[in-house]
């Protein structure tokens, strides 16, 4: 079935997830997925669902500004997760190591420079994120089903907070579970 879509709309494709129409012509669209790239499919054979069409939409026109196609693009991947913005680590770590010295002292200690790991942990955290978007919006979960996980993302969270030690600032801390004790 042939769907007329315009640029910027979203759209729901078995295979790849959701995505962003970027660009069309007369027999083919291309769509931008948060976790595929960008694909190009036929519009004959092209089955995927409709999320949302743009406000302005004008399926005649394939006229394309590259600032509309930023805008989604930031939209889209702000929405879920794909854009990464840089957390400092605290400057007492910088250029420093980590040392991991095992209790056995016939074995090696292993030295990590620090940015490396809180890079991982960093990635960890925006994992985590996307984890819990994914949850939140899945169409087979009960509400009940996704309040349960989020219980045990919320306790990983808290699990984390050890780390915290790591980040410059405190809005970009780990934040578990909250007393609720006075």
């Amino acid at each position: 079935m042939e769907q007329e879509l315009s640029i910027g709309t979203r759209i729901d494709h078995e295979k790849y997830g959701e995505g962003v129409v970027s660009a069309k012509d007369l027999s083919t669209v291309n769509i931008i997925f948060v976790r595929g790239g960008e694909v190009q499919f036929s519009k004959k054979r092209l089955e995927a669902d409709i999320l949302e069409e743009p406000e302005d939409a004008d399926k005649t026109s394939s006229e394309l500004n590259l600032e509309d196609v930023e805008n989604v693009l930031i939209d889209v991947l702000d929405r879920y997760g794909g854009l990464q913005k840089s957390i400092p680590l605290g400057e007492k770590w910088s250029g420093g190591r980590m040392i991991i010295k095992p209790g056995d002292e016939n074995l090696k200690e292993k030295e990590i420079p620090i940015d490396s790991f809180f890079h991982k942990i960093v990635m960890l955290r925006d994992r985590l994120r996307v984890l819990e978007q994914n949850i939140n919006s899945h169409k087979q979960l009960s509400d009940e089903d996704k309040i349960n996980l989020q219980q045990y993302i919320t306790r990983i969270y808290g699990s984390l907070t050890t780390f915290n030690v790591l980040f410059e600032n405190k809005e970009d801390y780990f934040v578990g579970q909250k007393s609720n004790r006075p």
